[in-house]
């Protein structure tokens, strides 16, 4: 039996939000590019306030069973252009290290390159609590390094314990792919 039908706008909710937190990228970074290394609590605002809707949309998804393939597709990405877009940033303000926004590069590059090569093998990603753990130690790191005078240590920890952190889900991820996929013997 089938459950109640829900109104056209409450089915489109969750991949609006997953939209618009792509669209807040481009003023945001804006936004954060003006402060000049300054702290900003508008960057920091509208970062906080698209970091939000990462949680409300899969929430949403999955409580009104409305998972799509363009969600499963967008929702990370929109997660990892966020992100990648504020380290950018902090890193050309001199408020993030380099080899902070290589780590976060190079493991949303693999993470890219590996999708691409295990999806069509028929695996299926499927967030582990260690990875949402990791985006949203991330996401406050880099928020409060936003919004805190440069040189502030406790966001620097914060961060970078959300890159070990993503960078230890990234690997799980990895190895639960090659297990999955590994031939038969």
């Amino acid at each position: 039996m089938a459950g109640p039908a829900i109104p056209r706008w409450q089915a489109q909710l969750p991949n609006a939000l997953t939209i618009g937190r792509l669209l807040a990228i481009p003023p945001f970074v804006v936004v954060l590019a003006l402060a000049d290394g300054s702290q900003s609590w508008l960057a920091g605002s509208i970062f906080g306030a698209a970091a939000i809707t990462d949680q409300l949309d899969g929430w949403l998804a999955r409580r009104w069973h409305l998972e799509s393939r363009f969600g499963m597709f967008a929702d990370p990405l929109a997660d990892r252009l966020l992100i990648d877009a504020a380290v950018i940033v902090l890193f050309l303000d001199h408020r993030v290290h380099w080899a902070g926004l290589a780590i976060i590069a190079l493991r949303d590059g693999l993470m890219i390159v590996g999708a691409r090569l295990v999806v069509p093998r028929g695996y299926e990603f499927s967030v582990s609590l260690l990875g949402k753990l990791a985006t949203w130690v991330l996401y406050t790191g880099v928020a409060m390094t936003m919004i805190t005078a440069r040189g502030t240590l406790w966001p620097a920890v914060i961060f970078w314990v959300g890159v070990g952190l993503s960078s230890a889900a990234a690997a799980l991820y990895g190895f639960s792919a090659r297990r999955q996929l590994r031939p038969a013997d």
